[in-house]
């Protein structure tokens, strides 16, 4: 991967502070997801470690969707839509989970057949609750997790003690 593509897309990321309440430190990667380029080299990192070895690819909403649709038609595989509670139809599955500023579920469709290889994306790991959120619910359907990627990790609010290893293409 080449470094200097890699952190010109990590400058893309910007920091909106106290949103969306106070204390919390946003980062938006509307930015990078905008350029062409850098959004094409950090869904290449995302997927790097994990070539060949997933059938479906994971995608947390709203902004892991983004990345896992790219990833998606890049490798030729499927997209599992983890949503939050309420939008789906006909839920299989649902898992609560706390936020650094919150409480949520998150729901996901019957579409995965047993033993299946999951991919899970996501944009940013803060305290690791949606993504083990995530992995219990890929279990819960009856599938594999084969990994768990995200484009940023903020370190220091310490969300790997939840979620295990975690590939993150930049940390923070």
């Amino acid at each position: 991967m080449n470094t200097a593509e890699l952190e010109r897309a990590k400058s893309l990321i910007t920091s909106i502070p106290d949103y969306p309440e106070p204390g919390v430190n946003f980062r938006d990667i509307s930015p990078l997801i905008a350029d062409g380029p850098a959004l094409r080299t950090v869904t290449e990192a995302l997927i790097e470690p994990f070539a060949g070895q997933f059938d479906i690819v994971g995608g947390l909403e709203a902004r892991g969707f983004l990345f896992a649709g790219t990833i998606a038609a890049q490798t030729g595989v499927g997209i599992l839509p983890i949503r939050k509670a309420g939008k789906l139809p006909k839920p299989a599955a649902a898992v609560s989970y706390s936020l650094e500023y919150g409480t949520a579920t998150i729901e996901g469709p019957n579409v995965l057949r047993p033993g299946e290889r999951v991919l899970l994306i996501d944009d940013i790991l803060a305290t690791g609750g949606t993504l083990t959120a995530a992995q219990a619910l890929v279990a819960d359907l009856g599938a594999e997790v084969v990994g768990s990627a995200v484009v940023l990790e903020l370190a220091a609010l310490g969300g790997r003690s939840l979620t295990g290893d975690v590939h993150a293409v930049f940390t923070d």
